[in-house]
């Protein structure tokens, strides 16, 4: 994913410094060149030798440190970051950079680098909220620099309050969205739909379905990490949302429907990958329904058909693809739900394909189109997710052209 890009760790001299190590383990698994710059403080909470066994690279202390390469060292990595991450950030560090000091390596190429800068805060709370720290983080913010608002928290000092870094897999969301994907979706809204709903029976029964959720979130991440203002409205899941994505959580059929329904003309594409329920309980009683010796039944009403609302009201330039979930004849179903629901794509795929039902990481889809049908084959929802928005990026463009 960050395959030819390259991260640059400022670490300063804070107790969080530690957690760093997994952020710098995380990035060079998905492939990034590494480069960790320390402050001599840091260097009391972990050895640099830490960072240079992690990465690969010289994690650099010194600026006059003869053992580089022939190059201006702090330039030649500015020139090469694609991205900086200063975590955690000391108000000292801080107060240098927004002042512009720059005495040390780490102050020294952060002031000569013109890429996307972050900055975490971790202090105590005292310190944070101190009125000259917030002013220095202000004038940061005014130069471009992103500040990335701590946890609230129990503090190494033992109090508890803001200050407190966050996890190093929050602080690789950020990168992530920063330089984790081209952005061919910027000035793009996109509204996702995912998981099942719950059609209440008693207040404490319901009807649903075995939808996990994965497909829609994959998908809501991919368009996130390629630009997109993404809004996803979500049925009741296991799983956390992606980062930077508006959701919108529901409950029943009718809630998605009034959800989607209010947001649906302001966007640019509409994917739903959720698992609606159809029908729905046509009462729901009061109070739990008990066990009787003989047979129960209960009468069912349909649900509001949300894509076929869709369909019927879609704006100018919009695209909407809804996903097809068969046991069989999935192409010719698929294919009837495509015109049937006025449809610009359809994502369809059998259940009863090893690796393409409810509940896994994977997925077997074939992407059917008015003009095409494209089978993929078995690959992470991950990477089903950016083959989806490639073949609707694809379309898009032709339409334009055309």
């Amino acid at each position: 994913m960050l395959k030819d890009k390259t991260v640059l760790l400022g670490v300063t001299g804070s107790i969080a410094a530690y957690k760093i190590a997994y952020l710098a383990s995380a990035l060079v698994k998905l492939h990034a060149d590494v480069h960790v710059l320390m402050t001599k403080n840091a260097c009391n909470f972990i050895n640099p030798i830490t960072f240079e066994t992690l990465t690969g690279n010289k994690c650099l202390v010194d600026t006059f440190d003869r053992n580089f390469q022939f190059s201006v060292e702090h330039v030649s990595v500015a020139k090469k970051a694609d991205v900086v991450m200063i975590a955690p950030a000391s108000a000292n560090v801080i107060g240098k950079l927004a002042h512009g000091i720059a005495d040390d390596m780490l102050t020294t190429t952060i002031l000569a680098c013109r890429c996307r800068k972050f900055i975490s805060p971790a202090m105590n709370t005292n310190m944070f909220e101190n009125p000259i720290v917030q002013d220095n983080l202000k004038i940061l913010a005014g130069y471009g620099y992103s500040v990335i608002d701590p946890a609230v928290g129990y503090l190494a000092c033992g109090d508890t309050g803001a200050g407190k870094m966050p996890e190093p897999e929050t602080l690789l969301t950020y990168i992530l969205q920063e330089i984790g994907a081209a952005k061919d979706l910027r000035g793009k809204k996109v509204l996702v739909t995912a998981g099942p709903t719950q059609e209440p029976i008693d207040p404490v029964r319901y009807i649903t379905n075995h939808s996990s959720g994965k497909m829609g979130y994959a998908i809501a991440k991919a368009a996130m990490l390629r630009g997109a203002e993404v809004t996803l409205v979500s049925g009741p899941v296991a799983i956390k949302p992606p980062a930077f994505v508006k959701l919108i959580p529901v409950v029943t059929a009718q809630d998605m429907y009034e959800a989607v329904t209010s947001i649906s003309d302001s966007q640019h594409i509409i994917i739903k990958a959720a698992a609606v329920a159809d029908y729905c309980p046509a009462t729901v009683s009061e109070d739990k329904l008990k066990k009787q010796d003989d047979q129960m039944s209960i009468p069912l009403k349909r649900t509001r058909d949300i894509l076929k609302y869709l369909g019927e009201h879609k704006v100018p330039g919009q695209f909407l693809c809804g996903f097809s979930m068969e046991t069989r004849d999935m192409l010719s179903n698929s294919r009837a739900k495509l015109k049937k629901k006025n449809l610009d794509m359809v994502a369809a795929n059998n259940v009863k394909v090893a690796g393409a039902g409810f509940q896994g990481d994977t997925n077997v889809l074939t992407l059917i189109t008015q003009d095409e049908e494209v089978s993929l084959p078995l690959m992470s929802k991950e990477d089903a997710a950016g083959k989806i928005l490639d073949k609707i990026l694809e379309i898009m463009n032709q339409e334009v052209t055309d």
